[in-house]
C-alpha cells in the first residue's frame, strides 16, 4: 500500500508541471483468468502432480484516473478496484485487487489513441467459491504487470479496450488445514478490459 501511495504522490507532483491535466472516473468489465491450478499428491513413493488451465470468466473494475498532456503524449495514472474471476474444475477462484497502471498514450488518428505501460497490483483478497477447500495468501501482495490497448475519445466520454498481463508467477497455496495443502493457484491475471471513462 505504501508503494501505491508513493506512486500517486509522484504523479500528482509530476502533473503540476504538465502542460494540461484532466481527472475523471471510469469503470467496466474484464474478461479473463488467472494462471494454472496445480494439484499434487504422493502415490506410493512417487510424487505426482497435475495441471489445469482456468476458464475465463467476467469480472469488473471501477476507479479514478488522471491524464497529463506533455509534448504530444499523455501520461495516465489510474487507481482501480478490480475483481478477477476464474473457473477451475473443483472451484471458482476470485481475486480482488487494487490496480495502478501508469500508461503512456498518443493520439494516432482522429479520436483514436493507443496506450501502454506498467500496471502495479496490490492483492486485497483471494478466495475460493463453490468448494470446501480454503486458500492462503499469495506469495507477493504487490506485483508489476503491464497493460496495452487502444481507445477512442468523444468529448468527455472515453472507451478503452486493453489487455492486461503479468511478468512473474504469483502463487497462492492451499490453506492451513491438511486437506487444503495439496494444491496451488497461479494468481497472476491474463485478461481483456473494456472501460467507459468520464472526464470531470
Amino acid at each position: 500500500m505504501k508503494k501505491l501511495m508513493l506512486l500517486a504522490f509522484v504523479f500528482t507532483a509530476f502533473g503540476m508541471n504538465a502542460q494540461t491535466a484532466a481527472f475523471g472516473i471510469k469503470g467496466g468489465l474484464n474478461y479473463g483468468a488467472t494462471g494454472e491450478y496445480e494439484s499434487f499428491a504422493m502415490a506410493s513413493e512417487d510424487f505426482q502432480s497435475s495441471f489445469e488451465d482456468g476458464e475465463n470468466k467476467t469480472g469488473f473494475h471501477a476507479g479514478l484516473f488522471a491524464q497529463f498532456q506533455i509534448l504530444g503524449f499523455s501520461i495516465r495514472p489510474e487507481l482501480m478496484y478490480t475483481q478477477l474471476n476464474t473457473e477451475y474444475s473443483n472451484f471458482d477462484y476470485k481475486v480482488t485487487k487494487l490496480d495502478a497502471p501508469v500508461l503512456l498514450g498518443v493520439n494516432v488518428l482522429g479520436p483514436l489513441n493507443i496506450k501502454v505501460g506498467p500496471a502495479f497490483q496490490y492483492v486485497l483478497k483471494n478466495e475460493l467459491e463453490n468448494s470446501q477447500l480454503s486458500i492462503g495468501q499469495v506469495d507477493k501482495e504487490i506485483t508489476v504487470g503491464y497493460q496495452a490497448g487502444a481507445g477512442v475519445q468523444f468529448g468527455r466520454i472515453g472507451i478503452d479496450l486493453r489487455y492486461e498481463g503479468a511478468f512473474d508467477e504469483n502463487t497462492a497455496r492451499g490453506g492451513d488445514m491438511a486437506a487444503d495443502s495439496g494444491f496451488t493457484v497461479d494468481s497472476r491475471p491474463s485478461q481483456w478490459i473494456v472501460s467507459l471513462a468520464y472526464t470531470l
